[in-house]
């Protein structure tokens, strides 16, 4: 009878002491007072819905509690490689080529993942087959999964949970912001079709369209430079060479807020020529150039084209690329040159060994300057560089060759990954110099502006972010840098620019072109003031009743079926 008391006083308390734990261990990873009552209410609900299954609470609490810390720390991992957290809607990038992706670029990560699955694995099958407690009738585990949705639903209409959204780029809240994606329909929405989540009802009437400043339209060349960042913005010196570079001084530059970290550049080159933030379109971010060819109908090049520019890309891509060759030409890219189309002497094989800025920055300008040579016709050319892509752990830059900003880079941040971006950095600086006087002397008199933009940063400014201990900044992994420089443009202001949105930078280079502006052009010039620096982030209404435009006027094409480009 003792033994029979005590076994039944016994097994509530463990029952208590392995919620406690899991309780404690989801409060660990959380770290926020304010979100913890929506995170516990999840981890009940997991409870009771396991509990159903199960039969005992003891493996139902145990099993809820692992999978909290499996979706916390996978979580964690998405957060320091992309600098968002996961979300449900996240889950289809697993199929469209992000695990592939992390592999070939961080095989010592995906280990570690791999590692961790195996070993939840492992320890769940351990709890259901050694952990069993006492039996939960079915009528009792009915009421209780009841009782727990409730309060789950409860917890879910908070305004708390609703913050949550907000708290993608802060470092805490890994279990709750997944288990908040849940109960998002927005979140749902995004897995079945091409969907703009910040569209208001009522559109927005059109600004009138501006003329051009200029009676003779110059060249715009827009090169996006892949993972570059100004070491600035983390306190880091630079060189003479490098800082002409990042901040010309003839020119017009400043930091450029971006969608991605760490990779999807795509997804920064959309924003760029339509307009459009990535982020609005959710886990559909990521398909766009799939999704999106065809759907697309005002756009930089489009507009350029209709003025009588010619309009090319030279990618350092290959040609079978995701799906860049359609989607460039459904935006209006009339010419896409590959890498593995480039004339001789370019050599593709040699130079996908390294993707070097030197070697492939001469290739197109030397393509631009052969294209003009004898035609008056202006050129909107669009270039896609490689060469600062991650890891950084690679040396890419050949020994011997800009080994004193390899040390400079060592002496301000003794980190080799940091070294090899910095003297990469410092390669594509020094390219630029020599062929931007190139460029001003093959065509004296022909004016000519000239766009630098990073997509984004690399994996490796965590790390930096961390040892340097800087003031907690959510938005500082999406910042990146731009650069506008003109030949032969006399009204160009030089000098700090305000802080800018890449979905505002393709209307900034046509206002500082001189060029005239359509009225959906003029339209999104004037949102600038009411967005600021952040286009997706803005709580602007007038934004929002542009989307509602632009789709009403099929500019933008939601329908199932996209309609062919016009």
């Amino acid at each position: 009878m003792k033994i029979s008391d005590a076994r039944g006083i016994l097994i509530p308390m463990i029952s208590i002491l392995i919620l406690a734990a899991a309780i404690a261990a989801v409060a660990l990873s959380e770290r926020s007072i304010e979100h913890l009552p929506f995170a516990v209410a999840a981890l009940l609900f997991n409870a009771a819905l396991l509990l159903v299954f199960v039969g005992d609470a003891e493996r139902a609490i145990l099993l809820s509690g692992m999978l909290a810390v499996a979706i916390a720390g996978m979580s964690s991992v998405k957060f320091h490689h992309s600098a968002l957290k996961l979300t449900v809607s996240d889950l289809p990038l697993a199929f469209a080529g992000t695990v592939r992706f992390f592999v070939l670029q961080y095989p010592r990560m995906m280990l570690g993942v791999l590692a961790g699955t195996a070993l939840f694995a492992f320890a769940s099958g351990a709890v259901l087959l050694h952990a069993a407690g006492s039996p939960v009738s079915i009528a009792f585990r009915i009421l209780l999964l009841c009782l727990a949705l409730i309060a789950f639903a409860k917890a879910s209409t908070s305004k708390g949970t609703a913050s949550l959204r907000l708290t993608l780029t802060q470092d805490r809240c890994f279990y709750s912001t997944f288990m908040a994606s849940l109960v998002d329909p927005s979140c749902w929405r995004q897995f079945g079709a091409l969907a703009l989540s910040d569209i208001a009802n009522e559109p927005l009437p059109l600004r009138e369209a501006m003329p051009a400043r200029s009676a003779r339209s110059p060249d715009i060349i827009v090169i996006q430079h892949e993972s570059v960042f100004d070491p600035r913005i983390f306190g880091l010196p630079v060189e003479p060479v490098v800082e002409a570079f990042l901040s010309p001084p003839d020119g017009e530059f400043g930091r450029l807020n971006v969608d991605i970290f760490g990779g999807g550049s795509w997804q920064s080159e959309f924003s760029l020529l339509t307009g459009l933030s990535s982020a609005s379109f959710g886990s559909s971010a990521y398909y766009l150039f799939q999704k999106g060819a065809g759907r697309f109908h005002s756009s930089l090049p489009r507009w350029l084209a209709s003025l009588g520019y010619k309009t090319t890309l030279i990618s350092s891509c290959r040609r079978g690329f995701l799906s860049y060759d359609k989607f460039y030409s459904s935006i209006g890219i009339d010419q896409r040159i590959f890498v593995d189309d480039l004339p001789a002497p370019f050599d593709a094989r040699r130079f996908e060994a390294t993707h070097s800025d030197a070697m492939f920055l001469d290739a197109i300008i030397d393509a631009h300057i052969k294209g003009i040579a004898d035609d008056p016709t202006p050129r909107f050319l669009y270039a896609l560089t490689n060469f600062n892509h991650g890891p950084h752990n690679r040396q890419l830059v050949p020994s011997g060759q800009f080994e004193s900003e390899r040390a400079f880079a060592m002496a301000s941040f003794p980190d080799a990954g940091y070294a090899e971006y910095y003297a990469r950095l410092a390669e594509t600086a020094s390219a630029w110099q020599n062929l931007r006087a190139r460029l001003a002397s093959c065509c004296p008199g022909r004016p000519v502006l000239i766009v630098h933009y990073g997509d984004h940063q690399p994996v490796l400014t965590k790390q930096i972010d961390r040892q340097l201990k800087g003031p907690g900044d959510g938005r500082r992994p999406f910042g990146t840098f731009y650069a506008i420089e003109a030949l032969n443009i006399p009204h160009l202001s030089p000098g700090r620019g305000a802080d800018l949105d890449i979905a505002f930078l393709g209307t900034v280079a046509l206002q500082r072109a001189g060029i005239a502006l359509d009225p959906v052009f003029a339209t999104r010039a004037s949102l600038l003031d009411d967005c600021g620096e952040a286009y997706f982030a803005s709580v602007s209404e007038r934004k929002r009743r542009f989307h509602r435009t632009l789709v009403d006027m099929g500019l933008i094409d939601l329908m199932p079926n996209a309609r062919q480009a016009r």
